[in-house]
């Protein structure tokens, strides 16, 4: 493996980002890890959130890995100025891309925003938004219930996706907003339920294109690219149950993985993480 592209979340969602990086950028290696050990972040506090987002990139940096990307949007929004400053290789998040392609997509300015508990406290795609446009309004409303729901298999014309739905995003649909950012790479499962709740008009923003993106222009910028005809390898790391995320990454990935390896977090996880391979 060549100096990969290190991609992580706390969980299964990253992979949704991952897909997306995998399609623009098709000749490059990925290391994928997801701290499945300590999922949700979304729920922890920001000095929690900071600690366990350091643990994981002192561990990505073993693979000494050309640029970074935190998928998970709650470390993008509550942890990314700590993780710059413990690196100084490139590191994306989700929140930046996602608001500048809402502010493209918008007409009216009036731009919602769903996600975790800890990324709407962080009110960091408020800020960022209001930030390069004060007349902007952003509408932002935490959305508890979809990750466990998009991580127990439900479908988009499930009737409890439609009432969960109907619930949390009423507020986005009182205010007339005509763009809506996907805060959780979990969510963009459910793009078509959103995009049925929200009606045709309303653009909808997926933040792991907008990263796959902004990954591929600053390789380009520094001529980092790899050859295009180089065929590309993955390698996925989880900090508990491999097995299973192997089984459900199908779903955010499109496909089933035969190798996850099981990184076990702890007190040496930085520097001394134990390694087993799961094979299917």
């Amino acid at each position: 493996m060549q100096s990969p592209i290190a991609i992580f979340d706390s969980g299964l969602g990253g992979l949704t980002a991952m897909r997306q990086v995998a399609k623009y950028l098709p000749a490059e290696d990925i290391v994928y890890f997801g701290d499945t050990a300590r999922v949700p972040y979304g729920t922890k506090s920001p000095h929690t959130i900071e600690r366990f987002a350091k643990e994981v990139l002192h561990f990505l940096l073993r693979f000494e890995p050309r640029v970074i990307v935190a998928a998970c949007n709650t470390v993008s929004a509550t942890a990314l100025p700590v993780l710059r400053c413990n690196c100084d290789i490139p590191i994306f998040g989700v929140v930046i891309p996602g608001c500048a392609a809402a502010l493209r997509m918008s007409k009216t300015h009036r731009i919602g925003v769903i996600g975790t508990e800890a990324t709407i406290r962080a009110g960091a795609y408020h800020d960022t938004i209001t930030s390069h446009n004060p007349s902007a309004k952003v509408v932002s409303k935490a959305c508890p219930l979809l990750v466990p729901i998009v991580e127990e298999g439900r479908q988009d014309d499930d009737s409890i996706v439609k009432a969960v739905l109907n619930e949390y995003l009423a507020p986005l649909k009182e205010e007339n907003v005509d763009t809506v950012v996907l805060g959780c790479t979990h969510y963009p499962l459910l793009h078509d339920a959103i995009q049925r709740e929200m009606g045709g008009d309303v653009r909808i923003v997926d933040s792991g294109v907008e990263v796959a993106r902004a990954v591929r222009s600053e390789l380009e910028r520094s001529d980092m690219l790899s050859a295009e005809n180089r065929e590309s390898r993955y390698e996925f790391y989880a900090s508990d149950n491999a097995a299973r995320f192997g089984e459900i990454a199908q779903r955010f990935l499109g496909q089933m993985l035969q190798h996850v390896s099981l990184v076990e977090p702890g007190e040496h996880f930085p520097d001394q993480a134990v390694i087993y391979t799961i094979q299917e």
